[in-house]
Order: C-alpha cells, then structure tokens, then sequence
C-alpha cells in the first residue's frame, strides 16, 4: 500500500449560481486529496493533515472527507477554532476569491511536533501547498519543513505546489524566501508558470526549472494555463507542447486537479510525458464545470 498525506486547510466553500450559493468542502491541498482518492485504487491510502473545530461545519467537513474516502486519522481538533470560510465568484471562468480565515483551526495544524511527526511518519509520500505555508505562524513552518525533512529522511517522497498568495503571507519577500526554503525539500515542485513569472521576475519556464533544481529539488513539472507543459531534473528534461486546449466554464482546482492527475499517473508507472498528458487531460475535464470537485471529471 502506498500511503499518502495531503497537508493544509480544509475551508468551507460557497460558489455562486444565479441569486443563490452552493456551500461545499474544499481547499487546494484537500481538492487533490479527493482526486487522488478518486484516481487511484484501493491499494493506495489517501489521508488529510490538518485541524478544524467541533462546530457544525467542521463536522460537516470531517463527515465530507470520510465519505470521500479520505483518511481522517490526522485530523485534529481544536476547542477554540473553527475552519474557515471562502466565496468564489466568476467573470468570464475566471476566479476571484473572498476569505473569511483570520482564525482558521487549520493555523495550528503543526503546532504538536510529536503529532506531526506521528502523523509523517506512517506515510510514503507528503503533498502540500504554499498556501499550506502561507496560513502558519513562523514557528509552524519551521516546525513542519524539520518534520518533513526528517520523514524524506526515513524515505517519504515530499510533493510541493508554491500555489503563490501574495495577500496570505506579511510580505512578497517572506513569501518568495520561505517558498524556497520549503521547494529545497522537495522531491517534486509543481509551480504554475504566471505566478512563478510576476513574483520571481522568471523569463520562461526553463528559467523557472532551473530556480528550484539550484535549490534543491529533484524534479519540476511547470503548469502553463493550457500552454505547453515544460519539466526537468531527476526523472529527465523536456516539453510536452501538443495539448489541446479548454475554455473555461470555471477555472477553479484546475492546478488541483493537474497535479492529482500527475502525481496518480507517476505512482502508476506512467512516463513524465504520459503522466503531464494524463493530468492535462483531467483538469480539463474539471474546468469544463463549475466548482472546485467535480464527480464527473473522473
């Protein structure tokens, strides 16, 4: 069984649709723990990190999750805080957010080292988010980059999206330090190219590559809003270039559900070139609907 660890905040999610607004379960790091549940078999074990409240929508979230098939073994709660609150309205398919978060449960998810190392340790490979950085104190991302350098150590493989939030971290410097202190870590980044260009002055995605292998990394898959998909490091170098294209009807998870349909792809076998097609193909299906979960899609 391979076992796999989603770390970050599950929020609650209102979209609209018309007048009205659909409340959902969702959050980047959780929208690719559901795709992974939903792509890989059951000799693959998909759990969640994290913390919510005792509240009716933690509840709510907590039961989501477990119905999903999601592992909630790791997800703690917090008699003080509840889970946070998000609204996505849209122009044209694309996505604008307002949040409701300030005292989210999910900013002391690493709080307990011994918890985080338990929790770390019983996996075989850790995903998580910039955003997943993002809504931590300091001490809480020194606290889960020691507990995950330990667990690579040990042989857990670390996947990490920078998932760039300027409006979540103090500062654009604290945020472009930290990302890459966090991408030195990891055995796999999977950047998005227009976030990397606009806060790291990249020229292209090659430029992008080369960053975080000089950092550290094993190996980069870089997202192109649809564009041609380039990769480099560990596991070889090259461009995928022939994808077809979507218009979105909801841009929403699109990098989500693109680094699930990676990832899953990977863990079965499948080259860097099938495993980009394979996830293209997917978050297209995914921006073919409304919402960041889309049953559909796979």
């Amino acid at each position: 069984m391979t076992r796999i660890l989603c770390i970050g905040e599950a929020m609650v999610e209102l979209s609209a649709e018309g007048d009205l607004w659909r409340l959902g379960i969702a959050g980047d790091t959780l929208n690719t723990a559901w795709y992974l549940r939903r792509l890989l078999g059951p000799l693959h074990r998909v759990g969640y990190l994290s913390r919510v409240g005792t509240g009716e929508f933690s509840r709510h979230a907590r039961r989501f999750m477990e119905e999903a098939g999601i592992d909630t073994t790791h997800l703690a709660e917090d008699p003080t805080r509840e889970i946070g609150l998000y609204a996505i309205t849209l122009t044209e398919g694309e996505r604008s957010f307002s949040y409701w978060r300030d005292t989210s449960a999910a900013k002391r998810l690493a709080d307990d080292p011994g918890l985080l190392a338990a929790a770390l340790a019983d996996c075989d490979l850790a995903y998580l988010s910039g955003i997943t950085l993002a809504i931590l104190p300091q001490a809480g991302r020194d606290a889960l980059l020691a507990a995950l350098a330990a667990a690579q150590d040990a042989g857990c493989t670390i996947v990490f999206d920078p998932n760039l939030r300027p409006r979540l971290w103090p500062g654009t410097d604290v945020m472009c330090t930290e990302i890459m202190r966090m991408a030195a870590l990891a055995d796999l980044v999977l950047p998005s190219f227009d976030d990397e260009a606009v806060h790291f002055g990249d020229a292209d995605a090659a430029a992008t590559i080369a960053r975080y292998l000089g950092a550290g990394a094993g190996h980069v898959v870089v997202k192109n809003g649809g564009g041609p998909v380039a990769f480099g490091g560990r596991d070889g170098d090259g461009t995928v270039g022939d994808l077809p294209r979507e218009r979105p009807i909801d841009s929403t998870a699109a990098g989500d559900s693109f680094n699930a349909g990676y990832i899953a792809a990977r863990l079965d076998g499948q080259t860097p070139v099938d495993a980009i097609r394979a996830a293209h193909s997917l978050s297209r299906r995914v921006i073919a609907h409304r919402g960041a979960l889309v049953p559909d899609a796979v």
